[in-house]
């Protein structure tokens, strides 16, 4: 794996630097942009206030999103790759707890 440099993504008008391998920047590049689009979603519905809400609400739904997405593979598929989709479950988890600190941290200075 190479090693990691610093891309500039924009969410919700806001930069984000992030450290990411160069092999995954343009992944990176479409998350920023699909979670932009959720939380403008979001945000727009007005149902919501507070971009640390916003935020929390997008991680829910993206994150029901993909488990929908696992649940719909074969249950033998499912069964051998359970291990696996628990590990990217908490994956995501810790991106999201990191998201919110540093929104809570910009919000602060």
């Amino acid at each position: 794996m190479s090693k990691a440099r610093t891309v500039s993504v924009s969410i919700l008008d806001k930069e984000y630097q992030v450290a990411c391998p160069p092999e995954q920047e343009a992944e990176l590049i479409v998350s920023a942009s699909y979670l932009d689009k959720q939380m403008r979603s979001i945000r727009e519905s007005g149902k919501v206030i507070g971009l640390e809400r916003i935020a929390v609400m997008a991680a829910l739904n993206i994150s029901h999103e993909l488990l929908q997405a696992s649940e719909q593979d074969d249950a033998p598929a499912a069964a051998a790759d359970s291990g696996a989709s628990e590990e990217a479950v908490s994956s995501l988890a810790r991106k999201i707890d990191e998201a919110i600190f540093s929104l809570r941290q910009m919000e602060i200075g």
